[in-house]
């Protein structure tokens, strides 16, 4: 699937995948990093003069993070008032086109001309891991929090899903799965609507020395 922007969207695109060399993991770094009592931040180095849009990296995050896809327990609970959304991609799980809660990278198709030639960008999208991130700071419950090494991610335990971190990111990158997550044990009817999830930069992997998935499976 294609996706035309814009000339300026893609000048905001380009700064922010350079942003990213500032927000997530390297494969140099990343075990080396691991070794020191205190951990230092972590950046990822996307060169995408070399992404070919293969969507590797896409299988192989969907491959590696597969435990961590919600369950959902239907019929869904109806929400008060009757307004607030039902947030459902577990029918959609096969989705690659777009972030879901099923699905954390995704590659994004820019035309663009350079040079008086036009050319076909593929750029892998996900979330940025800010330096300061405003889901990690402004999240009512404390269910987003930032780890050492620089890493942002949601606890899908202590998540109510009431997409505060969707509001206040940049990039809209949380998805929220309805029907699960601890606001069924609680008022179901009126705590969240479920769990928002998002890329955790494989922080189980990291803690074992390894680099997140979409590195590991990148092709040269």
């Amino acid at each position: 699937m294609t996706k035309k922007i814009s000339r300026r969207a893609f000048l905001k695109g380009s700064i922010t995948v350079a942003g990213s060399v500032a927000a997530s993991a390297t494969v140099v770094s990343a075990a080396n990093a691991l070794t020191k009592e205190k951990k230092e931040p972590l950046v990822t180095l996307i060169d995408i003069s070399k992404c070919i849009g293969c969507e590797e990296c896409v299988y192989a995050c969907q491959e590696s993070n597969a435990d961590k896809y919600p369950n959902p327990e239907k019929p869904y609970p109806k929400m008060y008032p009757s307004r607030v959304p039902i947030d459902d991609w577990s029918e959609e799980r096969d989705v690659t086109d777009r972030l879901t809660p099923y699905n954390w990278l995704y590659i994004q198709h820019a035309d663009v001309k350079l040079n008086g030639e036009d050319i076909e960008l593929t750029i892998p999208r996900r979330c940025m891991h800010c330096d300061n991130p405003p889901c990690v700071k402004l999240c009512p419950w404390g269910s987003a929090k930032q780890e050492d090494n620089g890493l942002s991610r949601i606890d899908s335990d202590l998540c109510l899903g009431g997409s505060k971190c969707k509001t206040v990111c940049p990039w809209d990158i949380p998805e929220r799965q309805t029907g699960t997550g601890i606001y069924l044990n609680l008022l179901p009817a009126l705590a969240g609507n479920g769990v928002m999830y998002k890329c955790d930069r494989c922080y189980d992997l990291l803690e074992k020395g390894e680099v997140p998935a979409c590195i590991s499976h990148s092709t040269p």
